[in-house]
């Protein structure tokens, strides 16, 4: 099966990491992975083939879009970007369309996506099943009501199914949508997407970095790293309003997307026992490996936190509710602290990341989190039964599907 898997991420790398690990879980297919942000670098696996459109991107208030050449104009970028597109499914005419976010969001991106999803449907293209993939929570609009209408519309007349990667248990679409009964086709709660750590990775990473069983380790990261030095800079303050009488070591990940000057400023306060870096691939083996996290809300690591169990203090980004709704609800089931704005200061920050590292244990929490093997189970199943079926069923009732 060749599949075309579109994830456009403009502002952090969430979006494009959780694609990534849904494609690498569909492994004995094709897959042709188109994206358009600033660039991530990432091996991919053998099965899966990279096809970047013109970068767009958006600063750190969703201001607009933006060329990440700026030697090109966005209408330039725009035309170009519309037609490889195009082409590609000309080409490659595959058997599925897989779209991340939208129409739940990128709406701004429906100049390249429309055309396609229109001849699809029109018969201008080949046929091809069209799926949308979606985190568990979306940010709020303006004008919900209209917001609502639209998303059902396009939904309803392009695509074949909803995948939403979430467990039920924990968090349902209509908590931010409330117009999920209009939907007439299939919406199937998969699992969280979250990625395994290495088997005893933990303890192998400690002695690597010459930490002390003793010792006292923390990690904190920033996602893409847009909004990181909210959190980051206070924190690092933190570290000398602490006293446990043992040893600290911090490791700081800023993001890839923290601009060069806020990453230049804490950089300079690395030491023996606090290291500033932008990204490692080995981030689970570091959580595996610590007493506390501390991190934005995004949902990547928040699902980073519950697979590695690890102690940790979430601070959700104030920028929509998204962060703040997926960290309530950590917090409900005892897997993270919540950091209030008010606790961005260095004092006040070293007594919640005393008082974690003090009582918290490492949790084992009953949530589902193998939603990408889930996901590639049921695109298979789906493709198959269409392969299998001469006909198109008509007038699907509303489904419901949850593994």
């Amino acid at each position: 099966m060749r599949i075309i898997y579109y994830c456009q991420h403009i502002w952090g790398i969430g979006h494009f990491f959780r694609t990534l690990e849904i494609c690498r879980t569909l492994k004995d297919h094709d897959i042709i992975l188109v994206t358009g942000g600033p660039e991530v670098t990432v091996d991919l696996p053998a099965h899966v083939r990279s096809f970047r459109l013109p970068g767009l991107m958006t600063d750190r208030n969703y201001d607009g879009l933006f060329p990440t050449d700026t030697d090109r104009t966005l209408e330039d970028v725009r035309r170009e970007r519309k037609k490889m597109f195009y082409s590609l499914f000309e080409k490659e005419r595959p058997d599925a369309l897989i779209i991340e976010l939208y129409p739940f969001g990128r709406k701004a991106f429906g100049f390249e996506l429309n055309p396609v999803l229109k001849d699809i449907r029109s018969g201008r293209l080949k046929r091809a099943a069209v799926f949308c993939s979606l985190r568990d929570i979306l940010v709020e609009k303006s004008d919900q009501a209209a917001y609502e209408a639209r998303v059902v519309d396009v939904l309803n007349r392009h695509f074949d199914a909803l995948l939403i990667h979430a467990d039920p248990k924990l968090m349902t679409l209509d908590r931010t949508f409330s117009r999920v009964g209009d939907l007439v086709i299939p919406v199937v709660y998969t699992g969280y997407i979250a990625p395994e750590p290495p088997p005893v990775s933990g303890r192998s990473l400690r002695r690597q970095l010459g930490i002390d069983d003793r010792a006292l380790f923390i990690v904190a990261s920033a996602g893409g790293g847009k909004a990181g030095i909210v959190l980051l800079e206070p924190l690092l303050e933190s570290l000398a309003y602490l006293n446990l009488g043992r040893e600290i070591h911090l490791y700081v990940f800023t993001g890839p997307f923290m601009p060069e000057e806020e990453f230049t400023s804490l950089a300079r306060q690395s030491n023996a026992n606090i290291k500033v870096r932008r990204f490692t691939s080995r981030f689970l083996s570091y959580l595996t490996a610590a007493d506390l996290s501390v991190s934005m809300g995004g949902y990547n690591t928040s699902m980073n936190i519950l697979t590695t169990g690890v102690p940790a203090l979430i601070w959700p980004y104030p920028g929509d509710h998204e962060q703040g709704l997926r960290a309530a609800h950590l917090a409900d089931i005892g897997a993270a602290g919540v950091i209030r704005a008010k606790d961005l200061r260095p004092v006040r920050l070293a007594e919640l990341v005393q008082s974690r590292l003090v009582t918290a244990t490492r949790s084992h929490c009953q949530v589902d989190l193998k939603g990408a093997v889930r996901t590639a189970d049921w695109l298979i199943g789906y493709m198959k039964d269409e392969m299998n079926s001469s006909v198109r069923a008509v007038g699907r009732k509303p489904r419901s599907d949850t593994f």
